[in-house]
């Protein structure tokens, strides 16, 4: 009997520090600081403008560069926040805590699971896991998105780079996890993609991308 006991106990202990990463992650990655910025800059509901996404994208659609900005660090610091905090209060759940921030922003619990597309979140993930292919993904995004304008294409090309260059560097442990992000990213941005197809998505500065 008290051998059952422990056993137990150990198995409670072993589940409690991935759940507590999981729910931190998504605690913090469902912030969303795009509506909440734009709300107290005076700019209104964003969920009301544009696309109604509620990324940096949608708030530059304001003429708010500022919100924007602090919108684009803001959402990439949750991400990297929920690994950096998940792996020093739980060692090892890292990538847990990357993993529920995505959702997290994708999924928000407070906009009635209605939330962005991942994409800055993704990339501050990204540099908190592995800072090389951070950077990759960062040179992918900015790169394309200065030479195209073209916000969706260049933020599902990043993502879509992640677990390449994550594998490219040696961290096979991530690629799968990527892998599975950056597919949420490309299923967030369908109708994005119907309208590249269609040769109608507008670029950057314009009122209906991203």
């Amino acid at each position: 009997m008290r051998a059952r006991r422990g056993t137990g106990l150990h198995t409670e202990i072993v589940w409690l520090a991935p759940a507590a990463a999981l729910l931190l992650g998504y605690l913090l990655g469902s912030i969303p600081f795009g509506v909440l910025l734009t709300r107290l800059g005076g700019a209104g509901d964003l969920r009301q403008i544009g696309s109604g996404n509620i990324g940096a994208t949608n708030v530059l659609r304001t003429g708010r560069k500022g919100l924007a900005a602090a919108t684009l660090i803001l959402d990439m610091g949750k991400g990297a926040a929920a690994v950096l905090i998940a792996d020093a209060l739980f060692p090892g759940t890292a990538m847990l805590g990357g993993l529920a921030a995505f959702i997290g922003h994708c999924y928000p619990v407070w906009l009635k699971f209605k939330g962005g597309k991942g994409v800055a979140t993704l990339m501050g993930v990204v540099l908190a896991l592995s800072w090389p292919a951070g950077l990759v993904y960062a040179a992918v995004w900015l790169g394309m998105l200065a030479a195209l304008r073209i916000s969706s294409l260049s933020g599902m090309t990043a993502a879509i780079s992640a677990p390449v260059s994550a594998a490219f560097f040696d961290r096979t442990e991530l690629v799968l996890m990527l892998l599975a992000l950056a597919l949420i990213v490309v299923w967030k941005h369908r109708e994005n993609i119907d309208r590249l197809l269609s040769g109608t998505e507008p670029k950057v500065g314009k009122k209906k991308d991203g």
